[in-house]
């Protein structure tokens, strides 16, 4: 049997056409059979020049034979083998689309041991300039990021080529929110329907996420201690619910209820059986489709002559008034199931903004009464020096 030949042994020799090649072991495929990495000069001193350069880069690295296939030949068995089983059902589909809308069509044959940081640059800007928003880029960028470090971390390339890649800015959108009056104005619209009122009148109370909401079940809810343990989410695929995890850990979650909220469900537990709080309306053992949830707000804003807003967008206001009304970050994270209060502050940085400009308001007043009206906070020294 014959030795394996170690990384970065190798060979040079004189072409046809009078040119030097210099070629290393890089990396050894499944079956043992070596992976070749070579380069060309015109004279053997620049050839021993470039080869002392490869065996550097090389040092170190096991190259696998990932690197000799396409970018797109990648992108599907990393999907299949690290992403099928790791992200949820949405974020999957959200994936694919991005990969098969945009990265497969344009850099998808390139081989994904030459794809280089001008190839990868020069892709996000040529979408920008075909009118593509600044946040799909960025999705895209997240997406080809994660597949190509993958590539790095099991040795199919030698160095990731979207590292150091200039994206364009984040777009901050200002966020539509419901008022107080115009979210009594949307709940008054939909009190006498038997269907919807207690979904919308929980959800602006307490800021779940859509999926969540239409995936909640009665052994979810703890009337004795007024809380809601939040634990799944819901979609639909081919007319058939899919239930699964929340979209964070932290998603998974216990609230604690309103008061209003908690009689709510208290005596619609009376009324509704089976095994959802908010079922569907013509199967009642499958749970309300988010969909309709959707298509009810609508109508219902319509009707009322609110704003046109997106269902996300009662999270927003829930939140919007939470930290309007002095609930702190950590708590509204917990609540909301984010990740961190530092992401928190981030989503609401208006309201906090304006929490702000309140403290110094109050604490304005409060020296003000302890100083005196006339006497200003930074004339205390003044009149101290002169004296």
């Amino acid at each position: 049997m014959a030795k394996r030949r170690p990384n970065g042994d190798g060979m040079v020799r004189r072409r046809k056409d009078g040119r030097w090649e210099g070629r290393i072991i890089a990396g050894h495929k499944s079956d043992g059979r070596p992976i070749y990495k070579s380069v060309l000069a015109k004279t053997q001193k620049e050839l021993s020049e470039k080869l002392n350069e490869l065996k550097t880069a090389h040092n170190g690295v096991e190259l696998t034979e990932g690197g000799d296939i396409s970018l797109s030949e990648w992108l599907d068995k990393w999907m299949s083998e690290y992403k099928s089983r790791t992200v949820r059902p949405t974020t999957y589909k959200s994936y694919v689309n991005l990969i098969e809308r945009h990265i497969k069509p344009v850099i998808g044959k390139k081989k994904l041991s030459r794809l280089s940081e001008t190839d990868v640059q020069k892709f996000y800007n040529d979408k920008l300039n075909d009118g593509l928003s600044a946040s799909s880029v960025r999705a895209i960028h997240m997406v080809l990021h994660q597949a190509v470090n993958a590539a790095l971390c099991c040795g199919a390339v030698l160095h990731d080529p979207t590292d150091g890649a200039v994206l364009p800015k984040r777009e901050v959108f200002e966020k539509s929110v419901l008022s107080k009056p115009q979210t009594d104005a949307l709940l008054n619209n939909l009190k006498d329907d038997p269907i919807w009122y207690d979904f919308f009148c929980t959800e602006v109370m307490t800021g779940m996420r859509r999926g969540e909401i239409c995936a909640l079940k009665w052994e979810d809810f703890d009337e004795n201690n007024g809380t809601l343990h939040i634990r799944r989410s819901v979609h639909y695929e081919h007319g058939e619910p899919v239930t699964g995890d929340t979209k964070t850990s932290e998603g998974n979650r216990t609230i604690v209820l309103p008061a209003t909220v908690l009689e709510m469900l208290i005596d619609r537990k009376k009324r509704i059986g089976g095994e959802w709080i908010f079922p569907d309306p013509f199967k009642a053992k499958r749970p309300v489709i988010p969909q309709s949830a959707y298509i009810r707000l609508q109508k219902a804003l319509k009707e009322a002559g609110l704003p046109h807003i997106r269902f996300h967008d009662l999270r927003h206001s829930f939140a919007t008034m939470a930290a309007s009304n002095g609930v702190d970050p950590r708590t509204l994270a917990g609540v909301l199931g984010h990740t961190n209060a530092s992401f928190t502050l981030d989503v609401y940085t208006h309201v906090t903004t304006d929490m702000q400009k309140n403290a110094a308001e109050k604490i304005g007043i409060y020296i003000t009464d302890v100083l005196g009206g006339d006497l200003k906070p930074w004339q205390k020294d003044e009149k101290k020096a002169t004296v």
